[in-house]
């Protein structure tokens, strides 16, 4: 039967592929991804050969209509971004809603996530949690949106690069030095780092680096859980 299948990959540690994910593109005629080369790697590894199709940002709506006509033939597909679950600040969603609209079913084959690795380690934040992902790489809209962020009160998760990881922190720490954040670098992979404290620490250690590689998922505390309370704490 004709089927999409929306399935998520490592985002570092190959370890964490599921069997459920291996089967689904072993069982499949067809896989899209966001980067076909990333992919390749990620199949090879695993001694899967399939056809694959281009489908990323730049080209996710035409990409869907190539992908529909592909189900409309009988065939099923399986997408895939560069890592992570697609339609976390990846493409995927429009894949997804696109071929729903048309009358397939899309199947997740749930996976890894920047996002949900580091909020279980990360510690209390207040009972809301937003998601934010990749902040714009302007400077004024960038500090505008996390004053309104951390004005709500809530907790929420951002995605940063490593060339402006010291600007977020910065800005974060000009707002409220003391709100807690929680960074995570290179989460899963061999140089995982996780580093937590009053933003203003946090951002002075990294400033104070040479050199600052990897991926960050950067958690930031809610106004109300700065700090863990004694009682939190103690036990």
């Amino acid at each position: 039967m004709s089927e999409l299948f929306i399935v998520g990959t490592p985002i570092g540690n190959l370890g964490d592929i599921t069997f459920r994910a291996l089967e689904t593109f072993k069982a499949v005629d067809v896989i899209a991804c966001e980067d076909t080369r990333h992919t390749l790697e990620l199949l090879t590894h695993f001694e899967i050969r399939k056809p694959l199709i281009s489908c990323r940002s730049q080209n996710e709506d035409a990409a869907a209509d190539k992908i529909i006509e592909l189900l409309k033939k009988g065939e099923s597909v399986a997408y895939a971004s560069d890592a992570g679950m697609p339609g976390i600040s990846d493409p995927g969603s429009i894949l997804a809603y696109k071929v729903r609209q048309a009358g397939y079913k899309v199947t997740p084959v749930p996976g890894p996530s920047a996002f949900a690795t580091l909020v279980s380690v990360a510690g209390p934040g207040g009972k809301t949690l937003v998601f934010e992902g990749f902040t714009s790489p302007s400077p004024g809209k960038r500090r505008k949106r996390l004053r309104e962020l951390m004005g709500c009160g809530d907790a929420f998760i951002l995605y940063e690069s490593p060339f402006r990881i010291v600007k977020l922190l910065t800005d974060i720490a000009d707002i409220d030095s003391s709100r807690r954040v929680v960074v995570g670098r290179e989460l899963t992979k061999l140089h995982e780092e996780i580093v937590d404290g009053a933003s203003a620490e946090v951002r002075d250690d990294f400033a104070a680096r040479q050199s600052i590689k990897g991926e960050f998922a950067v958690f930031v505390s809610g106004s109300n859980n700065t700090k863990l309370s004694a009682e939190n704490t103690d036990n």
